[in-house]
């Protein structure tokens, strides 16, 4: 029973180093850049710049469809499956766009590359683009992401941009930071583009 509890203990602990160690990594992975302007209770109003991402779509309107298929085809990408079999570095956050019977999941490309140096895709699927500047509004929430809470969050986020006399402009979009793997001190954001700024 002693022996048990000794090695219960052992892999709980390898378990605990390996998700501190989880989450000193993805704060050392590049993250798109923002500016928060303003801080409304839950709700922050931010100003995003330009950046490049590599984009593919899919005609669904499940997040847990999305988020497989999706990420799948983009991490074959930065692994090394382009014309160039470069490995590119993983950013966060990984980003899915809330649409209609169609989605799209985005990751953002490393600031040290420009359009010219880039690798290109094999995969016809995945495009590469810069976005525009824009202002969004943000909620955060913490834990895993699935269909329901993002429902959740989005509706949440609506009625905060009611309340605040904002008008969303575009699809709601989900931000997510870790990885699948990472347990503890998960970070997730839904945010839609707004209209005005007051």
């Amino acid at each position: 029973m002693k022996t048990l509890l000794i090695i219960l203990a052992l892999i709980g602990g390898l378990f605990l180093i390996f998700q501190l160690y989880m989450v000193y990594s993805t704060n050392g992975v590049e993250r798109q850049p923002y500016e928060v302007l303003e801080k409304r209770g839950e709700l922050e109003i931010r100003f995003y710049p330009s950046v490049q991402m590599a984009r593919v779509k899919s005609n669904t309107s499940s997040y847990d469809t999305m988020s497989s298929s999706g990420f799948r085809r983009l991490a074959a990408f930065i692994f090394g499956k382009n014309k160039e079999n470069e490995k590119v570095a993983m950013t966060s956050p990984v980003q899915v766009d809330i649409g209609e019977g169609e989605m799209a999941m985005s990751f953002m490309m490393p600031s040290a590359y420009t359009t010219k140096d880039l690798p290109t895709p094999i995969d016809e699927g995945i495009e590469i683009l810069n976005t525009d500047e824009e202002y969004v509004a943000a909620i955060s929430f913490s834990g895993f992401s699935s269909d329901a809470k993002l429902k959740e969050y989005q509706q949440k986020l609506g009625e905060l941009l009611k309340e605040n006399d904002l008008t969303p402009k575009g699809n709601y979009r989900y931000l997510g930071y870790n990885p699948p793997y990472q347990l503890i001190g998960r970070q997730n954001e839904v945010v839609v583009r707004v209209e005005m700024v007051k």
